[in-house]
């Protein structure tokens, strides 16, 4: 089968329902687009910023994309390609874009506070210890699987001899930090043109990439890039928003953007056909045993269809960023279409070259660059850069999610004991979760990414129970949450259950009570929750009044 029909469906697709089934939800959610937003009432300009729409997508896409849209499909090819596309686009529409619309609404709704406050308000104090232990857990996780994966992708080895793209890899990311840092200083603060800038700032990146590709003069091993990560992270989570996180994941969209285009131009001129099967049944056999396709397929493609770390994001950083509440369609609802899309290109990548072992980054690479050589990119070339634009996406998932676990503790903090602890201080609190995934690096990638999943795809339903509970309060149909929620519930506890079992089987008993306690946290809070909304003395209307 060609490609080009993957291709064509799922942009056809997307772009229906973006302005049939978005714009659905914007009406039944009531959007007022003349409602002052927390951007603006709680302006501090280090977190609370106004921000373009078209900046804050590029923002907001950079950061929920991360590896997990290429990663994952390709992960799951194993059960064939046709289920893999059918739950990208599905679950892109009517799962991971509800979930991520939904979410950033009701964090606007709220002050820009995060899902944690939101079930504060709405379940109670109970609900939200919960909800932020359990998101602050996985949030360590992702951070210590992130430093891995980026650590690896960047450390030189002395055995191989010529060219390594670790090595350039890591030395145009750091370039790259330089120069998101000068974007945003002319930007912000010397009121540069943002369109003159932006051109500026691509040609510089893809300069970054040349001095890499052709000098890669940052040469280190991975402990040493352990070292680096976590010093980075920690500036990126306590200096202003402005200077570092959305300047670079601004600029880091166009990377991803090109990649697509150029990903999507391959596939229109070289056509390739399908070489992977389009099913290979409900049970796999892999090294690791048996696979089943339910929960295993839906927890694998994760964020190439719905991933509860975007919950975070779209109330962590974006719902603080909102200009106007019209703008949320196109940040929520667009951006999770758009990783959709990529979440595809990812799927062809694989199915083209009918091989789903060795690591994502490689196959992708290998994939693209392949489609990119039909359109004169020489095949090395469009590797390497494939290679750069995977990790500097990897990188961005990390960064961001170091400052999401510090909102979440301080959030905790304050509600345990209270504004004024000293816990509750974005230094001691950056520190504390910086440290505590330093330590579960020692279980690498591979042991670290199952656990990750599993609790990144339950905090999906969790954010999704979240919204519900909201939309309840409010006397707002809620249906468009109700289903996906039920469903990401289903599959998570199940997965989670079986992990649990081989966890104790490997004898990995650490990774084995964080799976025990995020599995308790997740009924607890399911059972809270139910309580107060059948309670009748729920009280309506939960909306901040800005």
């Amino acid at each position: 089968m060609s490609s080009l029909w993957l291709i064509f469906i799922g942009i056809i697709v997307f772009l229906v329902a973006y302005v049939s089934y978005g714009a659905y939800l914007a009406k039944q959610w009531g959007i007022d687009p003349k409602r002052p937003t927390p951007s603006h009432t709680n302006f501090d300009n280090v977190d609370y910023v106004p921000t373009n729409s078209k900046v804050l997508l590029g923002h907001h896409f950079a950061s929920i994309a991360g590896a997990g849209p290429i990663a994952g499909p390709i992960q799951a090819s194993i059960f064939g390609w046709l289920p893999v596309f059918l739950w990208i686009v599905i679950g892109s529409i009517f799962f991971g874009a509800v979930h991520d619309f939904g979410s950033l609404l009701a964090s606007i709704r709220h002050g820009g506070k995060s899902i944690g406050e939101i079930i504060e308000v709405n379940v109670g104090k109970k609900g939200k210890k919960l909800f932020n232990t359990f998101a602050w857990l996985t949030l360590i996780l992702v951070v210590a699987a992130f430093t891995d994966i980026v650590a690896s992708a960047f450390a030189y080895n002395p055995e191989v001899k010529g060219f390594q793209a670790g090595p350039a890899a890591g030395t145009a990311s750091v370039l790259f930090i330089f120069l998101a840092v000068l974007f945003g200083f002319m930007v912000y603060r010397k009121g540069y043109n943002l369109a003159v800038s932006t051109v500026v700032g691509v040609i510089l990146i893809f300069l970054a990439i040349y001095i890499g590709y052709k000098f890669p003069f940052i040469a280190l091993s991975k402990k040493a890039w352990y070292v680096i990560l976590l010093i980075y992270i920690f500036l990126a989570s306590t200096l202003p928003v402005w200077l570092l996180l959305q300047p670079r994941d601004y600029l880091n969209s166009f990377l991803l953007y090109a990649m697509l285009i150029g990903g999507f131009l391959g596939i229109l001129v070289m056509r390739p056909t399908l070489q992977l099967a389009a099913f290979k049944g409900f049970t796999v056999t892999t090294k690791a045993g048996a696979q089943y396709l339910f929960p295993i397929l839906f927890v694998t493609v994760a964020c190439g269809a719905i991933s509860g770390f975007h919950s975070l994001v779209s109330s962590g950083t974006s719902a603080k960023q909102i200009d106007k509440e019209s703008d949320a369609q196109l940040v929520g609802y667009g951006a999770m279409l758009i990783e959709g899309f990529l979440a595809i290109i990812a799927l062809i990548s694989v199915a083209y070259v009918a091989k789903a072992e060795g690591a994502p980054a490689a196959v992708f690479a290998s994939g693209v660059a392949t489609f990119m050589s039909k359109i004169g990119i020489p095949f090395e070339v469009g590797k390497v850069f494939i290679t750069l634009a995977f990790t500097a996406f990897a990188l961005t998932s990390l960064d961001t999610a170091t400052r999401l676990g510090r909102y979440i503790f301080q959030e905790y903090v304050e509600t345990v004991w209270g504004k004024e602890s000293k816990l509750n201080n974005m230094y001691v609190s950056t520190l504390i979760t910086v440290v505590i995934s330093a330590l579960l690096l020692m279980y690498g990638y591979q042991k670290i990414w199952p656990i990750f999943g599993t609790a990144n795809q339950l905090l999906s339903a969790l954010a999704l129970l979240a919204v519900t509970a909201w939309l309840a309060r409010n006397n707002k149909k809620n249906i468009m949450t109700i289903v996906p929620m039920v469903f990401m519930f289903a599959v998570t506890l199940t997965a989670l259950v079986i992990l649990s079992l081989n966890f104790l089987k490997a004898k990995n008993y650490v990774l084995l009570v964080i799976a025990i306690l995020l599995f308790i946290f997740a009924i607890e809070l399911i059972v809270e929750t139910y309580k107060v909304l059948s309670s009748s003395k729920a009280s309506k209307g939960t909306d901040v009044k800005a």
